[in-house]
């Protein structure tokens, strides 16, 4: 059956109130490579069907969610009844609203998206030019790289239906480099890591991520050790982005309005409408942003303090987190929304930083530092306090040394302690912003654009024995 044919049966067979359908079909192709050389790769597809039962009752509605893959025609009655029995045990939903309204889309009956290993006819060879460029400099390559087409198929008993298709690239390399005369597995010399996403594998330069990697360890053939303390420290548009979405996820409305994040106002209520920070900065979403582009409507397959099943289909369009240093939106659903008194804004799938009147990369930037640190990457974030959101982490595949200007080596790894709230109002300088990938969380969150910020005092709160 088709996407179009599954949403239409299940929709035929439901007896209950009102009914949700998702299929998202999924079709990925991936490389992966270690030692200079490819060692596996992939072509998939997957299909997922999750049906969302709602059942008016004298004291709410409720609903139930049922996820499957793999699924067939013979299956799709029993998921639909199990959907309608798990509205039937759950009770009223909380966050129960009317389902949202419209008609079919123009693209409703297109084809699913696909993708195939074709889409690395011009990224192979390039990778291999690479590897052989890197045996020649006794260095090592080792990374992932992932092309992704998903459409979603959104069809509701209400009469709407809509179509969403989402491709998404992304690569990450780790470069290692080895000591002369020794085996590969003996002793690295250093490491570093370089990650992009994109749309459209086209806008990958293979070359240029070797390039960064070989001057990222051509600065590590000088290592120098350095104590836990505060630097001033540059992060680069990636690093940023592992704190910055760790921010938005932490927006949800009704946890800010239970007083349980760093966006409650203490006493009752959310800090919408106060400054978070004194310098010109701005945290958006916007589906329709040139190279992030995501889905326009609401997708959700579960409810949570974030999303809601009820709002699945609601439009989305561009919207201001942090509007020149005042938090003025949080992720609102329609039931949230009417506890806080605030107007419905949904979850975005991307998410992007400016600082008004900067310029200038990274690079820049680093010409400004006397003495600090140049801090290419953040692994295992973790929150420590959710008041204040306090993020605990690691650094990793690159920490340098500036010394007038220039990055004169590598220096060991740390433990940090930070809070991405605090830092919007401490940086001391910041650069344009750039489309970007997280190391922490592309996987998961790959569209951001973020800019370089310089923090006076970065605190490394201990050295970590990591290599």
């Amino acid at each position: 059956m088709t996407p179009q044919e599954i949403v239409e049966r299940c929709l035929e067979l439901s007896r209950t109130d009102g009914m949700l359908v998702l299929v998202d079909e999924t079709s990925t192709a991936n490389l992966r490579w270690a030692n200079n050389a490819l060692t596996t790769n992939g072509v998939m597809q997957e299909r997922l069907v999750t049906v969302i039962a709602t059942l008016d009752g004298s004291t709410g509605t409720a609903s139930g969610v049922i996820t499957r893959s793999a699924v067939t025609t013979d299956a799709l009655k029993p998921l639909v009844r199990a959907a309608e029995q798990a509205a039937d045990d759950n009770g009223p939903a909380e966050d129960a609203q009317p389902l949202v309204t419209g008609d079919a889309a123009a693209d409703w009956f297109d084809e699913p998206g696909r993708t195939s290993a074709d889409a690395f006819r011009t990224l192979a060879p390039a990778l291999g030019d690479a590897f052989a460029k890197n045996d020649e400099q006794q260095r090592l390559l080792y990374g992932y790289l992932e092309h992704e087409v998903r459409t979603t198929y959104l069809g509701s008993s209400t009469g709407l239906r809509l179509r969403h298709e989402q491709p998404t690239g992304h690569i990450g390399i780790t470069g290692k480099s080895t000591r002369p005369g020794t085996a590969a597995a003996a002793a690295h010399a250093g490491s570093a890591w370089v990650g992009q996403s994109c749309r459209d594998l086209a806008d990958i330069d293979v070359a240029a991520l070797d390039a960064e990697l070989e001057r990222r360890l051509d600065w590590a053939r000088r290592s120098v050790d350095l104590p836990a303390g505060r630097y001033d420290t540059l992060l680069p548009p990636t690093a940023v982005a592992d704190l910055m979405i760790y921010a938005y996820w932490m927006m949800g409305a009704r946890d800010a309005h239970d007083g349980r994040s760093v966006y409650a106002r203490p006493g009752s209520g959310t800090r919408v409408g106060e400054k978070l920070s004194s310098q010109p900065v701005t945290l958006w979403s916007d589906p329709a942003s040139p190279g992030l582009e995501c889905a326009p409507v609401a997708l959700a397959r579960a409810s949570t303090a974030e999303q809601s099943v009820f709002d699945n289909g609601l439009p989305l369009g561009r919207t201001t987190w942090i509007q020149d240093g005042q938090l003025a939106a949080l992720l609102q659903t329609r039931h949230s929304a009417d506890l806080t008194g605030l107007p419905v804004t949904p979850a975005v799938d991307n998410l992007g930083l400016t600082v008004d009147g900067a310029n200038g990369s990274t690079d820049d930037l680093v010409g400004g530092v006397q003495h600090g640190l140049l801090l290419t990457c953040l692994w295992y974030i973790r929150a420590v306090d959710p008041q204040t959101l306090l993020l605990t982490g690691l650094t990793r595949d690159g920490v340098y040394l500036v010394e007038n200007g220039e990055v004169t080596g590598a220096v060991n790894n740390f433990r940090f302690n930070e809070s991405p709230v605090a830092l919007l109002d401490r940086f001391s300088h910041a650069g344009e912003t750039v489309a970007t990938f997280s190391r922490e969380w592309g996987d998961y969150f790959p569209r951001t654009a973020m800019p370089a910020l310089r923090v006076p005092d970065f605190n490394m709160s201990s050295v970590s024995q990591a290599s």
